[in-house]
């Protein structure tokens, strides 16, 4: 069989950039190797609860932004959503919550109070974050792949953006800490841990401007799926569909098919078909195993294999549970990242300082009656899950041992819960491959350093000619409103839209 696209993996990115080529007129298939579309957002159905493997927020919902573009193309309606009216509460080591989201001047408001001894210049940092980000997105909806935008396209983008170009170009080269000098231990660990969600690196790693479009995202409205991410997925399985695009469920890739002058020709299937593809492929697999599994590594260069191995992922340990209503009422918010300890204890540790409990919202509690279902991740090193077992029972000690910590912990910090919560299952890294075969279960993207930001940021395009890359490991990052834009940048370069 001949298709004009093919595209691999059906994660969001893959869907989208599938759903979108479709409407368009291309002839695509999607091949995906579970029973079920949506990749890392696929929900775990157990005991009359839907579960997300995740916290279940999402950004870019709101008119004229990422999700409403692309929808204005399908002919499919968007999954409900709704704006939550507190994005989180970050929790503190002594147990001091802080409020995120509303509008800008109530929370620098709150800020003053939270954090007196340096509210200055905590406010400044975020009202001139919130400045960056605000034109940075403007810039984005101009130019969705700003990454590989030329030369003329910036100097545009620079003009249209005069106020601020110079303070944005000043800032390419800077990490998040360089502005956080004049403020307090209690503040930087604030913004640590909400970078460590965002951009999988703390403030002295991470890039400023990937920082400041991160913080900023409360400010401009966070929303809650009706259904989770799920429906989000199944929309775009019936969006290719009705477009008339073929999806494949229970199809695993094998490698990548090649024409006589080396470039992308199709896909061999575990199957032992082959399926051609007359004008691209798209891969929505990770960097690391496009580059792995479909380029193999004869043809990938040395400085992509070089460049893969200075790329860091984590892996999540996730604890699915069934809330009790009244438990679930008693939390300061739905959605709550509590932070263990701050730096004055030494390095920051996200593996033993981060938890984000999700819980799903009253009006969509995807739970038996008078119940929520709620997620808490954390995040753990992916590698410690694939050393050598002798057998299933190890894997099975080290998953006892890491919910036993993890319990004691959700309980310390949020004593609120009490006897109302109770776990219904868990997934390691090494169960996350299982489900999604992402390289060692590894999500949330690579961590957003000054190394792999911006320009220096992996991208749509690869090594091979006519095979593309979306998902959370190139630019722009992770977060399905980040995955979504890189699905419209791949659809844009292989069929831009009609006039």
């Amino acid at each position: 069989m001949a298709y004009d696209v093919v595209v691999v993996g059906g994660g969001i990115g893959g869907l989208t950039t599938a759903a979108l080529l479709a409407a368009r007129g291309v002839g695509v298939l999607l091949l995906e190797r579970a029973p079920r579309a949506g990749g890392c957002c696929v929900a775990f159905d157990a005991f009359g609860h839907r579960f997300e493997a995740g916290a279940g927020l999402y950004a870019s919902w709101q008119p004229g932004e990422i999700h409403e573009r692309v929808f204005a193309e399908l002919p499919v309606a968007p999954p409900q959503v709704r704006e939550v009216e507190l994005a989180y509460v970050v929790r503190l080591p002594e147990g001091t919550d802080v409020r995120v989201g509303g509008g800008f001047e109530e929370f620098a408001e709150h800020l003053r109070a939270v954090f007196p001894e340096c509210a200055d210049a905590a406010i400044n940092f975020y009202r001139e974050a919130t400045q960056v980000a605000d034109a940075l997105q403007r810039a984005a909806r101009r130019v969705p792949a700003l990454a590989t935008a030329s030369k003329l396209q910036r100097m545009r983008l620079a003009l249209k953006e005069a106020r601020l170009s110079s303070i944005i170009l000043s800032r390419a080269d800077e990490t998040a800490a360089r502005h956080l000098v004049n403020t307090s231990a209690r503040f930087r660990c604030f913004v640590d841990s909400q970078l460590q969600i965002y951009a999988q690196v703390a403030s002295d790693e991470c890039a400023y401007l990937y920082a400041a479009v991160a913080l900023s995202q409360p400010f401009r409205g966070m929303y809650t799926i009706g259904g989770g991410a799920q429906a989000l997925a199944d929309a775009l399985v019936e969006a290719i569909e009705r477009s008339g695009g073929t999806v494949r469920l229970n199809a695993p890739a094998l490698r990548l098919a090649y024409d006589s002058r080396g470039r992308a020709a199709g896909i061999d299937l575990l199957s032992g078909e082959r399926v051609e593809a007359r004008r691209a492929v798209v891969s929505n697999l990770t960097v690391w195993d496009t580059y792995g599994k479909l380029v193999g590594a004869g043809r990938t260069p040395d400085a992509v294999r070089a460049r893969l191995k200075s790329l860091r992922g984590w892996g999540a340990y996730q604890i699915f549970l069934s809330l009790d209503e009244e438990a679930a009422r008693r939390l300061p918010a739905e959605h709550v990242l509590a932070v263990a300890a701050s730096r004055d204890n030494g390095p920051f540790d996200p593996e033993r300082a981060l938890l984000m409990l999700g819980v799903a919202p009253a009006w969509d509690a995807r739970a038996p009656a008078g119940k929520r279902a709620a997620t808490a991740s954390t995040f753990t090193e992916a590698e410690a899950w694939f050393s050598f077992h002798a057998d299933e029972s190890e894997h099975e000690g080290q998953d006892a041992r890491a919910l036993e910590e993890r319990w004691s912990r959700l309980h310390a910090a949020l004593p609120e819960l009490g006897a109302g919560a109770e776990v219904i299952e868990t997934e390691t890294p090494r169960g996350t491959y299982e489900r999604t075969r992402r390289r060692l279960g590894m999500v949330g993207g690579v961590g957003q350093s000054l190394e792999v930001f911006g320009a220096n940021a992996p991208t749509h395009r690869t090594s091979v000619a006519n095979l593309f890359m979306v998902g959370d490991t190139v630019f722009p990052g992770s977060g399905v409103a980040a995955v979504t834009q890189s699905a419209l940048v791949v659809a844009d370069e292989i069929a831009p839209p009609r006039r």
